[in-house]
């Protein structure tokens, strides 16, 4: 009995060491006082409106907002291609391509920015918004193929053979019965790469070109500085984001599948 009593009371602490920051940010975003410390002076909503008046940070929004939406519309264009190949056909080196499309996940995210970005420098391509959406697509693409794949596999394909039948070429059946079948899993996971995408920080790092700043980089740069009232509300909006993306994500996903059955 002791010993779960340890064991819950040790859980507990882990959880408040890892949210605690968190829960921080969230109340020093409303502090009214100049140094966004404590103790809070009052509850203001200034720091947001200081935030949104900031044109460095709208043009990170916005380049973060841009990149996320081409990454998800990327990454989930490929994961649909490549899950329909690995569920639905039988071909030589399987196995191999669903490492090769997993093992970004596998591969600590600073030894694939700084490989990718090697390997560029090899062919003499500079650093571009190309090269970062190619590489947060790398990044996001195995998110997607889990999510598809799994959702794929649960779709009995004899849906497919009755449409063909009936005279649908192979378009025609993707897009009329396979894909809205898939479509819980396909919003959640473009929901789930542009959370990626607009959260990362590390990668992008490496491969982003001189002046181009996406909202975490914008936030990097801000705190080696000084800190800022604003990084608190900025932070706050990024939190919102970060994790009411993936939650979205995960209800609609529910809603959609109940909807089909």
């Amino acid at each position: 009995m002791n010993a779960w009593v340890f064991i819950r009371f040790y859980t507990i602490l882990v959880y408040t060491f890892m949210f605690a920051p968190i829960f921080v940010v969230l109340l020093l975003a409303f502090n009214s006082s100049q140094f966004g410390g404590f103790p809070i002076e009052g509850f203001s909503l200034h720091w947001f409106g200081e935030l949104f008046q900031n044109d460095a940070i709208m043009r990170a929004f916005r380049t973060s907002f841009a990149l996320g939406l081409m990454t998800a519309l990327v990454s989930t264009v490929i994961g649909i291609l490549a899950s329909l190949a690995l569920v639905r056909y039988q071909f030589p080196g399987k196995e191999w391509v669903t490492t090769f499309l997993i093992s970004p996940v596998l591969v600590p995210e600073t030894v694939l920015a700084v490989g990718l970005l090697i390997f560029l420098r090899w062919l003499h391509m500079p650093r571009s918004f190309a090269l970062l959406l190619l590489g947060h697509s790398i990044i996001a693409l195995p998110f997607v193929v889990l999510v598809v794949q799994a959702r794929l596999v649960g779709i009995r394909k004899e849906y497919e053979e009755a449409a063909r039948s009936l005279g649908a070429n192979p378009v025609q059946t993707f897009f009329q019965v396979t894909f809205p079948l898939l479509m819980p899993a396909v919003f959640a996971g473009a929901l789930f790469a542009f959370t990626i995408s607009f959260d990362n920080i590390t990668a992008t790092i490496f491969w982003r070109p001189s002046g181009l700043e996406t909202v975490p980089t914008q936030i990097f740069g801000m705190l080696r500085h000084s800190v800022s009232p604003e990084i608190n509300a900025l932070g706050f909006v990024m939190i919102c984001i970060t994790v009411g993306v993936p939650l979205l994500a995960g209800g609609l996903a529910r809603y959609f599948s109940r909807k089909k059955v």
